[in-house]
């Protein structure tokens, strides 16, 4: 569920509508849409958005919509679960729906909700999904895993393996891998690689769930994943995770041997200038260049319009 118009196209459309027409569609587009009926968002978000709704309609329209008012009695009477769902709308007409935690921070980690990077390298895969197809792309910090699951639908990766240390996070991951359709390997360290293995199903990947601890993976475990794309969002919050990520680059640098490199793209929301400073120092003291990926067009996914966010491409 987004904002159903930026507010002033939706403040003149009301204006010239004489019938109800205009609400009914946006009601059904959003809190009466098939993905929000079964899964349903957070209560709270649902009140904010129909209250504001109501509020444009009472401002330009003296009669009441039922309908409008009906829906937030829905709301109002509902209790905030612990979990609610985010669902975004992809290009190809498909959907990613997540579970995720109402609060921001929960069991310790930040990885239950989905963070503005992550919406945004997503969008990046999606207008560039030559980047993906038909290689075994290795997430690290995968959280709860709408940037994947954007690419297992929409790239055609041979094999995806979503990442993350703490078991919380992955098990919310494993639902939501599930919730979206796609059928899940048993946890591994490192996955084989299997040429055959979706014959049956060419549009499918290979899916694997890793349970990955920057500080501790050894440098054999990294390499047996066999990555040909590396990927990570968010995950630059604190001077110790840019420091942990770096070092784990470098390790999985350093056991290549005869692989070919793989492509690694970090993307990030730059909320303070000092961190960004350190990921790019402690990259160029690992020995590890990097460009900036050019910002894309297009905006898919709802995140904050001003937000500073950044990928850079890594060669390992």
């Amino acid at each position: 569920m987004g904002e159903p118009e930026n507010k002033q196209s939706l403040e003149e459309k009301l204006r010239v509508s004489s019938g109800p027409e205009l609400l009914l569609n946006i009601l059904q587009k959003t809190v009466k849409h098939p993905l929000c009926v079964k899964h349903p968002p957070s209560v709270k978000y649902a009140r904010c958005f129909l209250s504001e709704l109501i509020r444009k309609h009472e401002a330009v329209h003296t009669e009441p919509l039922d309908e409008l008012y009906e829906a937030l009695a829905e709301v109002l009477m509902a209790e905030e679960p612990t979990q609610c769902h985010r669902s975004y709308l992809l290009p190809s007409g498909d959907s990613v729906t997540l579970s995720e935690s109402t609060a921001i921070i929960s069991h310790g980690t930040t990885g239950l909700v989905t963070w503005d990077a992550a919406l945004y390298l997503a969008e990046w895969a999606i207008e560039n999904p030559a980047a993906f197809a038909h290689r075994t792309v290795l997430e690290l910090g995968s959280g709860a895993g709408l940037t994947g699951l954007a690419i297992c639908k929409t790239c055609c990766p041979s094999t995806y393996v979503f990442s993350d240390c703490h078991s919380c996070v992955l098990e919310q991951l494993r639902g939501n891998i599930l919730l979206n359709g796609l059928s899940l390997e048993p946890d591994t360290t490192a996955p084989e690689r299997h040429p055959g293995h979706n014959a049956h199903d060419a549009e499918s990947p290979r899916v694997t769930v890793a349970q990955l601890d920057w500080d501790v993976v050894t440098a054999p475990e990294l390499a047996a994943f066999r990555p040909d794309v590396i990927i990570a969002a968010d995950v630059l919050y604190c001077p110790e995770t840019v420091i942990s990520l770096v070092r784990v680059l470098q390790r999985l640098s350093a056991c290549l041997k005869d692989q070919q490199a793989p492509d690694t793209y970090i993307a990030f929301t730059v909320r303070s200038p000092e961190t960004c400073w350190l990921f790019t120092s402690e990259l160029g003291q690992a020995g590890i260049p990097w460009e900036a990926v050019p910002h894309h067009n297009q905006k898919l996914f709802p995140y904050e319009e001003h937000s500073d966010m950044a990928i850079l491409k890594l060669m390992l």
